[in-house]
């Protein structure tokens, strides 16, 4: 996936298995963390971007598995620190997350690390 649209859709989930497929195209704001199993979600739902939580990035990086996974998809992702945000909060993700891993599609849309969740929110939904 190449380039943005205009103006992506926001949608705010505590938990990523609360996106359908009809959010495709979205940038997808979870309070969950970014492992194995919550990408999966994202992959089934294809938003624009997802946003998960770090965990702390946890033993063997599970933490933060679905940088890779979403790739290997076409798909971004992005996770904020398990010290900025609460896990399982989106609200928390929104308003106090503080961007630490992003894959390269994400960083394509430009999301870095360092960058507040708020911030990359405004950037891809206008």
């Amino acid at each position: 996936m190449t380039g943005r649209p205009a103006a992506a859709p926001l949608r705010v989930v505590d938990s990523i298995t609360e996106l359908r497929a009809g959010d495709a195209g979205c940038v997808a704001v979870s309070g969950s963390h970014g492992g194995h199993s919550a990408a999966q979600y994202a992959i089934a739902a294809r938003p624009l971007l997802s946003v998960f939580n770090d965990a702390g990035v946890g033993r063997d990086d599970a933490g933060i598995a679905a940088l890779h996974l979403l790739q290997a998809q076409g798909l971004a992702a992005a996770l904020v620190g398990h010290d900025s945000a609460r896990i399982g909060e989106a609200r928390s993700t929104l308003e106090d997350g503080v961007i630490r891993h992003a894959n390269a599609l994400a960083r394509a849309l430009g999301v870095r690390p360092g960058m507040r969740c708020s911030e990359v929110v405004r950037l891809l939904c206008g």
